[in-house]
Formats: C-alpha cells, sequence, structure tokens
C-alpha cells in the first residue's frame, strides 16, 4: 500500500486554529491502493466540518460521512443557542422550577459537562449565559465600539451564572432551570460531543482511517497513510502562518486549541475577548494559547478552554497533575512553546524549542 504523511498547517478558524491548510493537502494524497478516498465537507454549528476518510470502496466511504454528518446535525439539534428550536434553547428560556425533559444523551451530556466544571474548579462552566449577556457578546458591537458593563452587572450577571442554577434528574431525563436569567451555552463543548458522536459512528460504518477538521479541532483514527505518524503544527498565537510546534497524534486522538487572536468586540477602544472566566465574570486577556491533546474530543475541547480560562502556568501545573492528556502553551509576548511531560515523546523536532518544563504540582 502507498503512504503519504499529512502536514496540517498552523493557520484555522474562529478560536480553533490548529488548520485552514488541511484541507488543501488533501487532494495531493497519493492513492493508496486498493483504498479509495473520500472527501466532504458541510457548515455545521456555525463552523466548517471536514471529513477524509478512506474505505474498500467509494461508496462505503461516503455512506460513513453521510451517517457521519447526520449525527453531527443531531448535536446541532440539541445544542446551538442560535436557533430557538433546539432543546437547550428551549431549556433556556424555560420558567425557573419547571422540569424540561430532554433526550437522554443530552441529560447525560449536561451531567458531563457538570463534572468538567467541578474537575477544573470551574474555569470550565457553560452556564455562563448571563455574563455573556452583560459583555454584549452575541450580535455586533454597537457603533465605535461598547462600553464595560459596571461591576453592579457583572455581579449580577456572576449571581446568575453556574450549574448550580440548573438541576439535571438523571433518571427522569429531565432539566429544571432555577434563575430566570440563566442559560447555557454549549460553545466550549459542543463540537467535543459531536466529534466524538462521529468518530462512533465511522468506526461502526467499518471505518479504520480518517482525518477531521471541526472548525479547527482535529480528530485522526487508525494510523497515518505513512511510515510516520499525523501531525499538527501549532501556531504563533498571534501571527497565524507561523508555526512554532509539531505534534504527533496517535490512533484516536484530538487537538483543540483556544485563543482570542480572532473574536471578541470592541469595548472602550480596547479588544475583549469571547472567552469569559466563569469566576470572576470578566474576559481572559489575550496572553497566549493552549492546545490539548486527548483521547476523547469532548475532553480535548472542554480542556482547551478551561486550561486557557486558568493560565499559563496554572495550565502546566494541572496537566502535570493529569497525565493522560497533553498540553502545549505559547505565549504570545515570546512565541515560546512549552508542553506537559505526557507530549515529550509526540514533539517533533524539538531540538530547536525549549523542553519541556518542570511544573509544580
Amino acid at each position: 500500500m502507498q503512504t503519504i504523511l499529512i502536514l496540517i498547517s498552523p493557520s484555522g478558524s474562529r478560536m480553533r486554529y490548529l488548520l485552514l491548510g488541511l484541507m488543501a493537502a488533501f487532494p495531493t494524497m497519493l492513492a493508496l491502493t486498493n483504498t479509495d478516498w473520500v472527501e466532504r465537507s458541510a457548515y455545521l454549528m456555525g463552523t466548517t466540518l471536514r471529513m477524509r476518510v478512506a474505505a474498500a470502496d467509494r461508496t462505503e466511504a461516503a455512506d460513513a460521512i453521510e451517517y457521519a454528518f447526520h449525527e453531527v446535525a443531531r448535536w446541532e439539534d440539541h445544542l446551538s443557542t442560535w436557533r430557538p428550536d433546539s432543546e437547550l434553547s428551549r431549556l433556556n428560556v424555560a420558567s425557573p422550577g419547571i422540569a424540561v425533559p430532554l433526550p437522554r444523551r443530552l441529560t447525560d451530556a449536561l451531567l458531563e459537562a457538570r463534572r468538567w466544571s467541578l474537575r477544573t474548579e470551574r474555569a470550565f462552566d457553560p452556564a455562563v449565559g448571563a455574563l455573556i449577556d452583560a459583555w454584549h457578546l452575541r450580535g455586533p458591537s454597537p457603533p465605535g465600539g461598547g462600553v464595560p458593563p459596571p461591576p453592579a452587572a457583572i455581579d449580577s450577571a456572576l449571581a446568575a451564572s453556574g450549574f448550580r442554577h440548573f438541576r439535571v434528574d438523571s433518571a427522569a431525563s429531565t432539566v429544571t432551570r432555577l434563575h430566570p436569567n440563566a442559560w447555557l451555552d454549549a460553545g466550549a463543548f459542543g463540537k467535543g460531543l459531536a466529534l466524538r458522536a462521529a468518530r462512533r459512528v465511522l468506526e461502526e460504518r467499518g471505518i479504520t482511517n480518517a482525518i477531521v477538521d471541526f472548525g479547527g479541532q482535529i480528530l485522526v483514527l487508525g494510523p497515518a497513510p505513512s511510515v510516520e505518524s499525523w501531525t499538527i503544527s501549532v501556531a504563533h498565537p498571534e501571527r497565524r502562518q507561523e508555526p512554532v510546534l509539531t505534534v504527533r497524534l496517535v490512533d484516536g486522538q484530538s487537538a483543540a486549541t483556544t485563543s482570542i487572536s480572532e473574536r471578541g468586540v470592541d469595548v472602550a477602544g480596547h479588544r475583549v475577548g469571547h472567552v469569559l472566566d466563569p469566576r470572576t465574570g470578566r474576559p481572559v486577556t489575550g496572553w497566549g494559547s493552549v492546545t490539548v491533546v486527548a483521547g476523547d474530543p469532548l475532553v480535548a475541547d472542554v480542556l482547551s478552554t478551561a486550561l486557557f480560562v486558568m493560565g499559563p502556568q496554572r495550565a502546566l501545573e494541572w496537566a502535570s497533575r493529569h497525565p493522560e492528556v497533553g498540553v502545549v502553551i505559547v505565549r504570545s509576548a515570546s512565541g515560546t512553546p512549552q508542553w506537559s511531560r505526557s507530549l515529550d515523546a509526540a514533539i517533533v523536532g524539538g531540538s530547536p524549542f525549549p523542553s519541556q518544563i518542570e511544573t509544580t504540582g
């Protein structure tokens, strides 16, 4: 079988930016003997989902992609807060105290998100809708830029934020909203859930070799079609065409990056990022970027946001206590990458870069 190496470029879209050049590389891939590669892209969850899969014939590959895309669309139906007809939107406008029946897999997902909120000491908490409203992060900025919300408005929004304002009944598969201003946003975990589901569908359809790009979050299945590994290039947070590190991925791994280099709103003449700290109610400063490599796309999605909220030093400290995930941080000021010890063997050409730093547990 003829083999090739996929190298993912360091650009991308929105806050995830591991690759925009991935699809440009796809057409140059050499055909594998007795294997067909089928590629498709679609606009889902507010971004582009791209898949390329290998199968014994094109019909099998095309069918697998269709089923996987359908599964992602189902999650969009559950989670989109830009559509009033989604289950999450119905929950977000439900009267406080009223139990809202939801699909079992959605209540399970919300319980899982709550567990991650606890594990990260609320650096990740999807129940930040009131803070999104306070900072006017939905919709266009006012002409000339907005003004920061007064401290009283931030305090009020903080009082309406957090999973404590939602009661999940797993037995009845219902969720009850407990505060009139509380609402859930799936922006920091929805793509991870959908990628997890897409992987399951591809595997059930017999796909053993694939690469998926969901708005810059990457998932790989099987060995790379090469003697080498799948690789991604991590970009400088502000100079997006400048790679600072290359990381190998293995079968089943996903990589997600969080930064604020492209998204935000103008507030009092300053650019305010779209990532809010659920603990303080204020936007996270644009200190750099966090890339997380994990065996579960949901974990990569959640932790890239949570560790970015924590800041560079605490992110590396957290990673040192959780070797099941790999973490790369890049500070904008220096462009210098640092990574957790669990990624030592995955770093490609590490000699030009500083070695993994010691972190305190």
